[in-house]
C-alpha cells in the first residue's frame, strides 16, 4: 500500500503543477517518447491540468504503430502457410496489413495464436517438432532481451522448427530523426524510463548536448510524469539542455547487464523502416549471422508483397507528433476501432486510441464517458 500512497497523492500532484505554473514564462513544446506515457497523459488528463504554455506531443512511442506495413504483410502471408503456427502479442492481431490482418486469417484458417511471451512460443516448437513456429518479435529495446533469449534457447536445444520475424526498433535514432526534421517543434522530450531500465542513458546525453534539448528520463505514473515535465520545462527556462533521470528507483545509468549481454550476442543494429515515417540509419536490429537460421525473414521465400496505406489515414503525422489524433479527418468516423485504418487505433499504446478510449473528441463527451475496455483490446 505504500508504493500506491506514493503514486496517488493529490497533494503532490498539486504541488508539481504549482511549480511548473510558477516557473513557465514562455510556450514550450515537450515530446514523450512512450505510448505508455502517452496512455497515462490521457487518461488523467495531464495535458489539461498543464498551464497553456506547455505543450505535450505524442511521439513515435508505440512499437506496433510503427512496425512497417511491408512486415506486417510479410506477418500475415506466413501466418496463413500450411504447418505454420503463428504467434503474437495481442495488440497485434487488429494491426491492419494491405487488405487483411492476423484476425482475419486466423479466420481463414490460420493458425495464429496468443501468446504472453516468445517462451510460450519456444514451448509449442518443443511441443510441436512437426510445424514450423514463428514469433513476431516487435518492440523497443524493452522487449529484446526476453526475444533474444528464446532465440538463444532454441539454438541451444536444437529447435529448428522455431524462428522469429524480427521488427526490433531503437529510440535513440528516432530522436535524432525528429530533431532533424525540418518541421520539428519540440524543445525538450521525455524519455521512456521501461527503455533505459534496460539499456541505461549513455546515448541520451550526447543527444541533449548536440541538439540542446533537455532529456528527462521518466516513468508512467501520473506523478512520474509530471515530475519529469516539472524538470524539462526548469531546464529550458534556464537554458540548459543535459540528461536527467527522474526515475533512478528503475534506472541505472548502465542499464541490465545481463540484458545488454544478450542483446548483443544475438542482434545487431541495422537500418530500420518505421511505419508512417520511413527509414531512420540504424534503428533497428536484425538477428546476427549466428542466428540467421532461426530468422523468419530467412526462412520462408516471401516475396512478391505490394503493400499500400490507406488515403485517409494520418497516423504517420501522429506518430511524428504533427498532429493531434483529432486533427485527423478519420479519426472516430471512418477509423474506429472496430474499423481501423492504422495501428495508432488499435494498438495498446496508440495515441488515436487514447483519444478515442478516454472520448478526446473534438466535441468530448460528459465525463466519465468511455468506450469499453473490451472493445478496444478483445483479444484480451
Amino acid at each position: 500500500m505504500k508504493y500506491l500512497d506514493e503514486f496517488n497523492d493529490p497533494a503532490l500532484a498539486r504541488r508539481l503543477l504549482d511549480e511548473i505554473r510558477a516557473t513557465v514564462t514562455r510556450p514550450w513544446a515537450l515530446m514523450e517518447v512512450c505510448g505508455g506515457q502517452t496512455h497515462s497523459i490521457i487518461r488523467h488528463g495531464i495535458d489539461q491540468l498543464l498551464p497553456e504554455e506547455v505543450e505535450l506531443i505524442h511521439g513515435p512511442g508505440c512499437p506496433v504503430c510503427v512496425t512497417p506495413l511491408d512486415v506486417i504483410d510479410q506477418a500475415l502471408e506466413i501466418a496463413a502457410r500450411p504447418g505454420v503456427i503463428f504467434c503474437s502479442f495481442g495488440d497485434m492481431l487488429r494491426v491492419p496489413g494491405t487488405g487483411r490482418d492476423l484476425f482475419r486469417v486466423k479466420g481463414e484458417g490460420g493458425d495464429v495464436r496468443v501468446v504472453y511471451s516468445p517462451m510460450d512460443a519456444l514451448d509449442l516448437a518443443r511441443r510441436h517438432p512437426d510445424r514450423q513456429v514463428v514469433f513476431f518479435a516487435i518492440g523497443f529495446e524493452t522487449t529484446a532481451p526476453a526475444n533474444a533469449m528464446a532465440v538463444h534457447q532454441a539454438r541451444r536445444l536444437g529447435l529448428d522448427n522455431f524462428s522469429l520475424l524480427v521488427s526490433h526498433v531503437r529510440v535513440p535514432p528516432a530522436v535524432e530523426a525528429i530533431m532533424t526534421a525540418p518541421e520539428c517543434r519540440v524543445q525538450g522530450f521525455l524519455a521512456a524510463g521501461h527503455v533505459c531500465s534496460v539499456m541505461g542513458t549513455a546515448e541520451y546525453p550526447e543527444l541533449a548536448e548536440r541538439h540542446r534539448v533537455p532529456i528527462v528520463v521518466t516513468g508512467f505514473e501520473p506523478l512520474d510524469i509530471l515530475e519529469g515535465i516539472r524538470r524539462a520545462v526548469r531546464q529550458l527556462e534556464r537554458g540548459e539542455h543535459r540528461l536527467e533521470n527522474a526515475y533512478a528507483r528503475a534506472v541505472r545509468d548502465e542499464g541490465n547487464p545481463a540484458a545488454l549481454r544478450m542483446i548483443e550476442e544475438v542482434f545487431e543494429v541495422t537500418d530500420r523502416n518505421w511505419r508512417g515515417i520511413g527509414p531512420i540509419p540504424g534503428s533497428g536490429w536484425r538477428l546476427t549471422e549466428a542466428y540467421r537460421a532461426h530468422d523468419a525473414g530467412h526462412r520462408f521465400d516471401v516475396t512478391g508483397i505490394r503493400t499500400e496505406e490507406p488515403a485517409a489515414c494520418r497516423a504517420g503525422e501522429v506518430l511524428q507528433g504533427l498532429i493531434k489524433p483529432t486533427e485527423c479527418e478519420a479519426f472516430g468516423t471512418a477509423c474506429t476501432p472496430r474499423t481501423p485504418l492504422g495501428a495508432t487505433m488499435v494498438s495498446s499504446e496508440g495515441a488515436c486510441a487514447a483519444y478515442y478510449l478516454y472520448r478526446r473528441m473534438n466535441n468530448p463527451a460528459p465525463q466519465g464517458s468511455r468506450i469499453p475496455q473490451e472493445e478496444m483490446n478483445p483479444v484480451g
